[in-house]
């Protein structure tokens, strides 16, 4: 884990990686409005493992893309009920992951929902960036770069 020893400039949408769960790249919206991060999540199922319980998960990590999937499987922390911004309850699955964004990685909480209709399929809350980054809401892309399909299928072998 290489988490920064300064405190970081992210833009309003930043390209990060989810590497604990087999996600390359992501374009995440920070969003200090929201206090938890969320992740695009559907066809989710909780399951115990070597006395652990655990949450799998099917994910679309390309906006506009639902033919790209990705099967995630992480511990589960909690279930939460959370408010959307549209002051909507809904109860979620809460997962710890490690967030890479450049060069830089540190352990954050997500919570998993559909967000199918949102035009980013990760939201990258406060909590999350708290005492490691601070946002410019003028300007994107500052710290995460958009690999090439080529780079992304290089990784992979």
């Amino acid at each position: 884990m290489n988490s920064p020893k300064e405190i970081l400039t992210l833009g309003w949408r930043e390209w990060v990686a989810l590497p604990q769960l087999g996600i390359r790249q992501i374009k995440a919206k920070v969003d200090t409005g929201a206090r938890t991060s969320a992740l695009h999540a559907f066809e989710v199922r909780s399951f115990h493992e070597e006395g652990k319980e655990r949450v799998e998960f099917l994910m679309h990590p390309i906006q506009k893309n639902n033919d790209a999937v990705v099967t995630c499987v992480a511990d589960m922390l909690d279930k939460r009920v959370v408010t959307d911004s549209g002051g909507h309850k809904e109860e979620r699955f809460v997962i710890a992951t490690n967030l890479a964004i450049g060069k830089y990685s540190w352990p954050i909480e997500l919570t998993l929902t559909a967000r199918d209709d949102m035009l980013f399929r990760m939201l990258l809350g406060r909590t999350a960036i708290k005492n490691i980054a601070r946002v410019d809401p003028a300007r994107s892309y500052l710290v995460g770069k958009k690999k090439r399909i080529a780079e992304v299928n290089h990784e992979k072998q």
